[in-house]
């Protein structure tokens, strides 16, 4: 995990999301997911390193399961603070109104897969969700490839 989240090991990302979305097809949980979205990173963390780990898990994922992945219409609007050596509380409220929607009609009645790389205490996937769930009609499903202790 972290060759990929720190030095740009993308095909590793999507190979890991291939054999995870193998996984989740064999749940009944995410049979019906229509759509995956990845957890963005603020532009300038995206242009600083280059890559989202997270898109390339998708891309995996989408792939095994033969479900449209976007990287676009889930955004951060703001730049955060490092999640690292934080607590559930400070996370939560570091990331909380961080996110936005594009096109958000194109989500309507979707049941959505929203991905992340690693789970920590979950504040950034709720911020995440959060915003996904104003959208109407929509299910909200997660996946991540880790679970950190903390």
């Amino acid at each position: 995990m972290h060759k990929l989240k720190y030095n740009g090991n993308q095909e590793t990302g999507r190979w890991l999301g291939y054999l995870f979305g193998n996984e989740l097809m064999d749940s009944e949980i995410y049979s019906d997911v229509n759509i995956i979205i990845p957890v963005p990173l603020h532009k300038s963390k995206l242009r600083k390193r280059g890559y989202n780990q997270s898109d390339s898990i998708s891309e995996g994922i989408s792939k095994a399961m033969n479900v449209e992945f976007t990287s676009t219409s889930l955004v951060k609007i703001e730049r955060t603070e490092t999640q690292t050596r934080k607590s559930r509380y400070n996370r939560w409220k570091n990331v909380r109104g961080k996110f936005g929607i594009m096109n958000p009609h194109k989500l309507e009645g979707k049941h959505i897969l929203l991905v992340d790389d690693v789970l920590t205490t979950g504040a950034t996937l709720e911020s995440c969700a959060q915003t996904l769930l104003e959208i109407p009609n929509v299910k909200i499903s997660m996946a991540t490839l880790a679970y950190a202790l903390v």
